[in-house]
């Protein structure tokens, strides 16, 4: 995910409460529309034909002369049109896509734009204004047929006027009700039910102390998520520590582990294995990466044991240790009896209710956005019943979340036309081995946004020859292993790798933490993540 400015993350605590009620009003309404939809039996006829039960059947054809000339709407071929060839677009048409991510990357780190770039509204518009150049290329200039993946495989062919309705609509279909839409409701899910919780207490903050913490946020990043986990621990963690001058260290490993290398084990834990699992990968597939996670989180936390324990320990004055152990109040949990079950809730269904898969021990497929909707009606639970005053403390609002929906509606739109050309010709990149696999993800996760460059590659992936080696969702499991390793735990290298990184060090600073720059912060990843993961990729990969 994209990076969160202070103020986003540190918006009014007395808004926390009333910030709330459009969103609770703007999902019953969304629950509503869902119900009445059930009604016209449109979820249903949806899922039938994502499963090939209906008359629009896997891998048909579709004339983009019928979608012209009734409304945009698609129709099946019944005249024995000529299929036209899957041609990519044009590698020009990747450039929004390389535009928005340099912009995410760079803006916050340019002092005359940086200031403009805080607004989500301007982070708006810049990823929406580069999605429609997108979708306006489909429009006038593609000339060709597009695969459409949403409520089953069909191919659109153009129409034979100027323009194609059908191309473009078949490109926001792609993009936004097949992966947008269940990706940003997933994150709001967990974003959301999770500041519902606190965690608040002053111990002790002896090396043991720090490091059962970030052992604990490595192991719930997988499950609630790296930003539910991150957001969760890192604020009694900073009063933890509040009486020590030595921390920074303390927050760079957190960043390292919670917010990142701890979140590889389901698809839950981090935005790329979640679009993975988006794009077929089962649910508990990644639970096979646990010698990787185990072996990566265990050396960085042994690390910072030793860093902690031998080095910043023995550096702290002699009298703040002494108020350190003198000013110990122990932890209280607030919001868990409401808010735990429901984050175990948003496991169940993200788990179970897929739609191109049956119940487990039924022969019925989930309705479409059955999960989403459900996910929602958590988030109402939690946001109704949960206590405002929690979220109050926890300065709670939706600034971080809103900036990833805007920045990623772009992002989904724009890397279309990249995903079209990998799936022809990723091939021909000469990126076919494992370890290449995991130093190009990793490479890019580490300076672009980690989940669409998973994606990219994912799609690399898919288009070589696996052989007879096994597959998962069309990748060698080899392949699919060395991409998901980098995306996650590469994404810890720089700040704007994955979106807790720098949100958390807007929290630490606000605390009073002095965190090191963005290249300073580079220094502890290249010295101590780095070969970590290059011994890492000598041992599994």
């Amino acid at each position: 995910m994209s990076h969160s400015h202070p103020s986003d993350v540190h918006g009014s605590p007395a808004s926390a409460a009333s910030s709330s009620l459009p969103v609770i009003l703007g999902i019953a309404i969304a629950l509503v529309i869902y119900g009445g939809a059930l009604l016209f039996q449109w979820p249903q006829t949806a899922t039938e034909m994502i499963n090939g039960r209906h008359h629009a059947v896997a891998d048909e054809h579709v004339d983009d002369h019928a979608a012209d000339a009734h409304g945009d709407e698609t129709h099946p071929t019944a005249d024995g049109h000529a299929k036209h060839e899957i041609v990519p677009p044009t590698f020009f048409m990747v450039l929004p896509f390389a535009l928005l991510l340099g912009a995410i990357a760079v803006f916050p780190l340019v002092p005359a734009i940086e200031h403009w770039w805080e607004s989500n509204l301007h982070r708006f518009y810049v990823a929406a204004g580069l999605g429609l150049l997108t979708l306006v290329y489909y429009l006038v200039a593609h000339g060709t047929a597009v695969e459409r993946h949403f409520l089953g495989h069909a191919v659109i062919e153009p129409g034979a006027g100027w323009l194609s309705f059908g191309l473009p609509w078949t490109v926001f279909q792609n993009a936004i009700f097949n992966e947008y839409i269940p990706f940003i409701i997933l994150l709001f899910a967990l974003y959301t039910i999770s500041g519902g919780i606190r965690i608040e207490g002053d111990l002790v903050a002896r090396p043991a102390t720090n490091t059962a913490f970030i052992a604990i946020g490595g192991v719930l990043a997988s499950f609630i998520g790296t930003t539910g986990a991150a957001m969760l621990l890192i604020r009694p963690l900073l009063e933890t520590n509040s009486q020590r001058k030595q921390v920074a260290h303390t927050a760079v490993f957190f960043i390292f582990v919670v917010c990142n290398c701890g979140g590889c084990l389901l698809p839950i834990g981090d935005p790329p294995l979640f679009l993975g699992y988006l794009q077929g990968v089962d649910f508990l597939w990644t639970l096979q990466l646990f010698p990787q996670w185990l072996f990566v989180n265990g050396c960085l936390i042994l690390v910072y044991y030793l860093w902690d324990r031998f080095y910043a320990y023995p550096r702290e004055e002699k009298r703040e240790l002494v108020r350190d152990e003198s000013q110990v109040r122990r932890l209280q949990f607030s919001g868990v009896a409401i808010n735990a079950p429901l984050l175990l809730g948003v496991v169940a269904a993200v788990a179970m209710l897929d739609p191109s898969k049956t119940l487990p021990g039924t022969q019925w497929h989930p309705w479409l956005y059955l999960r989403e909707m459900l996910l929602l009606l958590f988030v109402l639970i939690s946001l109704v019943l949960g206590s405002s005053e929690v979220r109050r403390k926890n300065n709670f609002n939706y600034g971080a979340i809103i900036e990833v929906a805007a920045l990623f509606l772009g992002i989904f739109l724009c890397m279309q036309p990249a995903l079209q050309i990998l799936d022809v010709r990723g091939a021909e990149l000469g990126i076919d081995t494992p370890q290449k696999f995991f130093w190009a993800t990793g490479t890019l996760s580490s300076v672009l946004d980690n989940a669409p460059t998973y994606l990219v590659f994912f799609k690399t992936a898919q288009s070589l020859d696996p052989g007879s080696t096994a597959t998962m969702a069309g990748v060698a499991v080899d392949l699919l292993v060395a991409i998901s390793l980098g995306a996650v735990f590469m994404g810890a290298m720089t700040y704007i790798g994955n979106g807790p990184n720098f949100m958390v060090k807007a929290i630490a600073e606000k605390a009073g933490v002095r965190m090191p720059g963005f290249f300073g912060y580079m220094v502890y990843s290249v010295s101590i993540l780095l070969p970590i993961l290059v011994l890492m990729t000598l041992l599994f990969l």
